[in-house]
């Protein structure tokens, strides 16, 4: 089994997040066997966030780039590359500001590609990405579960989201 690991918190080692995504790793190490473990630590080298030349990447045909838009996509092809390998991921989320840390928000832009992660059908979105298993270190810095501001707690809602889009469903 193939494990990629995201570390999107700034706090490294100190981040509560970071220590309970060690803590699941650790965890799948001793119950199943474990082949590789790839960890991208999104805070201390990001994606960059999309822009009109990494679109235009992803719509250009292989053959078409050009030297500058197989640079722009480049990112995005070894992320993919990264989690279509990948039979666990598991993604260290500190919430910040009420939502996701905006390296995993790039990261997200960067794999969630239609004709890859996803296509559309007659009956929807369906995901490509099959067979995977996610777990979500999620951490805060309060209790915000009975919380009168837990409605405007997006990182959830967005984390799970997005995770079934492209298609895992664990």
């Amino acid at each position: 089994m193939n494990i990629l690991r995201l570390v999107t918190s700034f706090k490294g080692n100190e981040s509560q997040s970071y220590q309970l995504g060690n803590k699941i790793v650790e965890k799948l190490k001793n119950q199943i066997p474990i082949t590789n473990i790839v960890t991208r630590n999104l805070a201390k080298n990001e994606m960059p966030h999309l822009n009109e030349m990494h679109f235009t990447s992803f719509m250009t045909p292989t053959d078409k780039l050009s030297d500058e838009l197989k640079d722009a996509v480049s990112y995005s092809d070894q992320a993919l590359e990264e989690l279509i390998s990948s039979d666990i991921i598991v993604i260290d989320v500190p919430m910040y500001n009420f939502s996701i840390p905006s390296s995993l928000k790039a990261w997200i832009d960067h794999v969630v590609r239609a004709g890859i992660t996803f296509r559309y059908t007659e009956n929807g979105v369906e995901g490509l990405v099959k067979n995977k298993t996610v777990y979500l270190a999620i951490s805060s810095g309060g209790v915000y579960s009975v919380s009168p501001i837990k409605p405007r707690i997006f990182l959830r809602y967005f984390s799970v989201k997005s995770k079934s889009f492209i298609g895992p469903s664990e």
